[in-house]
């Protein structure tokens, strides 16, 4: 079973009660807060492997939160709306939250989308029997597959779990036009909708942290009407 520990974060306490029992039931450690001074305090004493937040809370919301977090470490976000606005997604994916989920929904699905954000980010702390380590190189930058992280000159690049999902997705499949549907069928595990911009807000973040000039981007660049295509023999 699981031994994960989550930290739900959402000032209804019907809702927090009701996650705390189910994903218990599946074998996950589970805390809950109703604030971000709860989180907080909570972050600062717990070493907590994903964040459920919910975007609608009072004081801080979750979006100045997510961002807060993600401004320290690339602990693993779902965002929660009662809204479900695409606004709201846009925004909660630019500031860095890796998943997005609108209320109501079936716990099963929260379910589903925790294990394929924790199976994705989770295998990082370990360590693998082959001497070779599993990496990847394009211009000055290395990922380190295994340890899932990504360096340029020797100096760590801070990568989300989607950034890291996204830029391994390119790596796996250079110098071919990738469009936005096949992309989100290899980001298995997220919402699945005709509204593709979660993509594009993804790739915008990922070219901040690999392009020089991220509005003239030489890696990962847009083929209009088709996708993006990744050159990773972009001239550096």
């Amino acid at each position: 079973m699981d031994s994960k520990h989550i930290l739900v974060v959402d000032d209804d306490p019907g809702l927090r009660e009701l996650l705390q029992e189910y994903l218990s039931l599946q074998g996950f450690q589970v805390a809950t807060v109703s604030a971000g001074n709860g989180m907080d305090a909570y972050l600062a004493q717990h070493a907590v492997d994903l964040l459920v937040l919910d975007l609608m809370l009072p004081g801080e919301d979750g979006l100045t939160l997510a961002r807060r977090v993600r401004a320290q470490s690339d602990l693993p976000i779902i965002m929660l709306s009662a809204r479900g606005e695409d606004i709201d997604r846009i925004v909660g994916l630019e500031v860095g939250a890796d998943d997005y989920l609108s209320k109501p929904f079936n716990p099963r699905e929260l379910l589903a989308r925790i294990r394929a954000l924790l199976r994705r980010n989770g295998h990082h702390h370990a360590r693998k029997d082959e001497a070779e380590p599993d990496t990847r190189h394009f211009g000055p930058f290395t990922l380190d597959v295994d340890a899932r992280v990504l360096s340029k000159h020797a100096v760590t690049v801070q990568l989300t779990a989607g950034e890291f999902n996204l830029l391994r997705i390119f790596i796996d499949h250079p110098n071919r036009v990738l469009g936005r549907d096949t992309i989100m069928d290899m980001l298995k595990g997220y919402e699945r909708s005709p509204f593709d911009r979660s993509i594009d807000v993804r790739v915008t973040r990922l070219r901040r942290k690999i392009e020089d000039d991220p509005n003239a981007p030489q890696y990962i660049r847009t083929v209009w009407g088709e996708g993006y295509l990744f050159s990773p023999g972009a001239a550096k």
